[in-house]
């Protein structure tokens, strides 16, 4: 059986960015727009591994560990921000919470 090349790894990774940055562009909920990030980043894990693969270094594995903890802590942080709003304000609407600053 032949092996996954590298190319085919990389082809998934760019179109799952791409549903990603989609998502962060066209939706207005906040938590939709946390889950398209959190899409982008481990569409960026998946090519580290892939290149790590590749090269045949474990640099891409140390760094998808570091951005995985980084991914969980922006998404606690993030919805604790999204619970916060929502007890303020009875609703998540973006352009509701872009009212906050006046």
């Amino acid at each position: 059986m032949l092996p996954v090349r590298t190319e085919y790894y990389l082809v998934l990774s760019a179109a799952l960015f791409a549903i990603g940055v989609i998502g962060v562009t066209v939706k207005r909920n906040p938590i939709v727009i946390f889950m398209c990030i959190e899409l982008m980043l481990n569409a960026v894990n998946l090519s580290f591994i892939a290149f790590g693969r590749h090269f045949g270094h474990v640099n891409g594995q140390m760094t998808v560990i570091f951005v995985m903890a980084v991914a969980a802590a922006e998404v606690a942080i993030g919805l604790g921000i999204i619970v916060a709003i929502f007890r303020q304000r009875e609703s998540i609407d973006l352009d509701e919470v872009a009212l906050l600053r006046y």
